[in-house]
């Protein structure tokens, strides 16, 4: 079969023809029919210091995919060859605190589809069957194979509700735009998106942000007065920037809640005095999604409605995956889909 893979410790990734994957005890082979390009691939792809110290090649990348069960494994009897299914990246070893306890999310000895094993930027995938998610056939197979990074979105908005709540969001890449869809099918009042980009800024109007702006060219006391003086109610943090993280303390109100999902590159300093304790605010740090609340609740927003579409800019052959990358690195896109 066709796969992108690291090959090696090195910068780039090659595509390869490579054995078909074949089914242990537990697993089936997904033939992929969509997957998505995300931050992490890209972290991969450039060979930065995390990646470094997380990727052992060779390996074939992606985690986020959709596509149809061809063969199954011995002791499969949750789904049937023809089903269609997207996967939860993080494969939990059921067995820890966290496991035992409602937050197998938090695994401490969990593995990930596409780094520590392969995953689907090829033509067939081998997956445990404990991670298939049957998805309903009205959802197309570009916005179906989305569904594992929309749930970080889910989870981070609704930690708590947020129906009639104002919202800012900062960071408008994919999982930002995700998160302003999907505060505003649940109901948040006023939503108000920052990012640095343009292009993405007009992205985040598309979805449902009812004020975007740029930080950088706009004085961001706007927030203020778009929420009376108070300040929103809860700030989403989707960018990992440390201008973008003390936007979020500084513009929520006294009493509110900061969700934190995008990932520094360095350690960021934070006054919790002015900022955390005396504000008396409820600080939540987001790591993937809750298995499997966050995917029952995801069903459940599409049914509502919830519409990503336009967060869906590109789409291109596996082949063409170099594509992808350099669109990304240029921050010219939303979510960008390959189809093996």
């Amino acid at each position: 079969m066709k796969a992108v893979l690291k090959a090696g410790p090195v910068p780039g990734l090659e595509l390869r023809t490579v054995p078909d994957p074949v089914p242990d005890y537990g697993e089936v082979i997904l033939k992929v029919l969509t997957t998505s390009m995300c931050g992490t691939d890209s972290h991969i792809y450039s060979w930065d210091n995390w990646a470094q110290q997380r990727i052992k090649p060779p390996r074939i990348l992606g985690h986020e995919m959709y596509g149809e069960i061809v063969a199954l494994g011995k002791g499969v009897s949750s789904v049937r060859v023809g089903d269609r299914v997207a996967a939860e990246s993080h494969v939990t070893c059921g067995k820890c605190f966290q496991c035992r306890t409602g937050n197998a999310h938090v695994c401490k000895n969990y593995t990930i589809l596409g780094l520590d094993r392969d995953g689907s930027f090829a033509q067939f995938v081998s997956l445990p069957e404990t991670v298939c998610w049957k998805t309903a056939p009205e959802i197309p197979p570009e916005l179906a194979c989305m569904q594992e990074s929309l749930g970080n979105s889910v989870h981070t908005v609704l930690t708590e509700d947020v129906t009639g709540h104002t919202l800012l969001v900062t960071g408008c890449g994919p999982t930002g735009l995700f998160a302003i869809a999907v505060a505003r099918t649940a109901g948040a009042s006023t939503i108000i998106a920052t990012d640095v980009s343009e292009y993405r800024l007009e992205l985040a109007r598309k979805v449902g942000a009812d004020l975007a702006f740029n930080p950088q060219k706009m004085d961001a006391s706007v927030v203020q007065e778009q929420t009376g003086g108070e300040g929103v109610d809860a700030a989403l943090e989707m960018s990992g920037h440390p201008s973008a993280i003390h936007l979020c303390f500084q513009h929520v109100k006294n009493a509110g809640r900061v969700a934190l999902f995008g990932i520094p590159s360095a350690p960021v300093p934070l006054d919790l005095a002015n900022e955390v304790i005396f504000k008396g605010l409820r600080v939540h740090g987001i790591t993937g999604r809750r298995l499997f609340d966050t995917w029952y609740r995801l069903a459940g927003l599409f049914r509502a409605g919830l519409d990503i579409k336009p967060i869906v800019t590109h789409t291109f052959p596996l082949e063409q995956f170099e594509k992808g990358f350099n669109l990304m690195h240029g921050g010219q896109c939303g979510k960008v889909v390959l189809v093996p």
